[in-house]
């Protein structure tokens, strides 16, 4: 096996980076060069150093060289993959998005996809994404690129819209945690223990709104196992991890109250959690107050959360760096290095991803960004047709997709009053009246200036 070279774009990542440097770690058939590039240089220079902890460990079976990049071009020249994981701004935006519409009577439990939070996010994300496609085509064109980055579905598309020929796709693992849900049930119902990848799953829709309509154990039909399973335990909810009093304290938790409530209603299973599913529906379902939140069991993730656990994921970062803590050596469960070994050849992998509808989802636009299973092999990756969804599911799913093509359409032109018209058709603005949308358009906006004067007439 050649060696390769990964540039990874955000390498001072305070999360994404320590999980993939361990599966890596672990991947006795790959080694090579990762190209750590950050505009905070000292954060990709901490990860290079607890990459070097890493590699000194008992265990690992594979060795790759961390270098930290001056610049784009440097990380990007010669790269066989590119991975992205940035972060938009700083907290200091993200307040804006997620908790200056709360005075509108709008609530996010995310803020960073859908709702007002998601375009003001896209507005910011876009135009640097721009600038990474046309560094990728002029510095690695055939490079394969995995996007990590929020809001998954307007950060995909503007790769697309601004190269092509780019071979890019989004990784995200909220249907990992529904696959894992969907285990449960077997083993409520039937009493067979699996794990998530012993089952199969056919799933559709848009990032953080994606859903299953089929999940099969060998012979036996998951799906048919949910109607007795959601009447038992529809009230209490039910947290595919075991602790169900987590929602009450841990802000990332939730009971999939949400998700068995759409099951009921349409048919299929919306596969997120339910903190993102309930910001791509009207907000008086779930997001109406937060005595509506506690009802449905799941949390409202607060800016001052992120900001203290930001804290924290950098202190740690620095005691591994500096060798005052143990930098742990295990499986992160995630799927980005099965994923180079599939473009590799080196096994066969279904997983589902974010790229193009070439017609692997009916009913959404051609172009439009998906999230369907793909086969990865032999340096292609193959979407796989999607099972229809039921009527009522799609038509949520085709509101949102439109919404997020409107949205990268006004980015692209720099058109403020199409940008505006996405924002007004976010189902979480769905209360608002057109003036007060206005009103909350141009404070958010007037908020986030610094990330969009230098590409908006505002």
């Amino acid at each position: 096996m050649r060696p390769i070279k990964i540039a990874y774009i955000g390498g001072g990542s305070k999360l994404w980076a320590r999980s993939f440097m361990q599966d890596l770690a672990l991947a006795p058939d790959l080694t090579g060069e990762v190209a750590l590039y950050d505009i905070d240089v000292p954060a990709a220079v901490r990860n290079q150093k607890i990459a070097a902890r890493l590699n000194a460990l008992p265990g690992v079976t594979s060795h790759f060289a961390y270098t930290v990049a001056e610049d784009l071009r440097t990380a990007l020249t010669g790269a066989d993959f590119v991975l992205i994981s940035i972060l938009p701004g700083t907290f200091k935006e993200m307040r804006s998005d997620v908790h200056a519409p709360e005075k509108y009577g709008v609530y996010q439990s995310v803020g960073d996809t859908a709702g007002p939070g998601g375009v003001l996010r896209a507005m910011r994300t876009n135009p640097i994404y721009e600038g990474f496609a046309a560094a990728i085509r002029d510095f690695c064109p055939t490079a394969w690129v995995l996007n990590l980055t929020n809001p998954m579905s307007a950060c995909v598309k503007v790769l697309y819209q601004t190269f092509p020929e780019i071979k890019a796709f989004g990784c995200c693992h909220e249907v990992f945690h529904t696959q894992e849900f969907l285990c449960r049930v077997l083993r409520e119902m039937t009493g067979i223990d699996a794990s998530r990848r012993d089952i199969y799953t056919d799933a559709s829709g848009v990032n953080h709104f994606t859903w299953i309509t089929s999940a099969h154990y060998r012979d036996i039909d998951i799906m048919a196992l949910l109607p007795d399973f959601v009447d038992r335990y529809f009230e209490s909810g039910y947290n595919e991890y075991g602790n169900h009093e987590a929602w009450k304290t841990d802000t990332f938790s939730y009971n999939n109250r949400v998700k068995m409530d759409l099951w009921r209603r349409y048919g299929a299973l919306a596969a997120a959690g339910d903190r993102h599913l309930v910001e791509f529906v009207n907000n008086t379902w779930y997001l109406k107050d937060p005595e509506t939140v506690r009802k449905w069991k799941f949390g409202l993730t607060t800016v001052d959360f992120r900001e203290a656990n930001q804290a924290r994921q950098i202190a740690e970062s620095v005691e591994m760096a500096e060798g005052r803590r143990p930098v742990p050596l295990k499986p992160s469960g995630e799927e980005l290095v099965r994923l180079l070994r599939g473009i590799l050849g080196l096994e066969t992998v279904v997983s589902n991803v974010n790229m193009p509808n070439r017609g692997q989802m009916k009913g959404i636009p051609e172009g439009s960004i998906v999230e369907t299973n793909c086969v990865f092999t032999h340096d292609r990756v193959i979407p796989l047709t999607a099972d229809p969804l039921p009527s009522g599911a799609l038509a949520l799913v085709r509101r949102c997709s439109d919404n997020i093509d409107l949205t990268c359409e006004g980015i692209r032109e720099r058109d403020m009053d199409k940008l505006f018209n996405a924002f007004l058709h976010q189902p979480l603005c769905s209360t608002l009246t057109v003036d007060d949308a206005r009103a909350l358009f141009g404070e958010m906006c007037r908020n986030t200036r610094e990330y969009l004067e230098p590409y908006y007439t505002m």
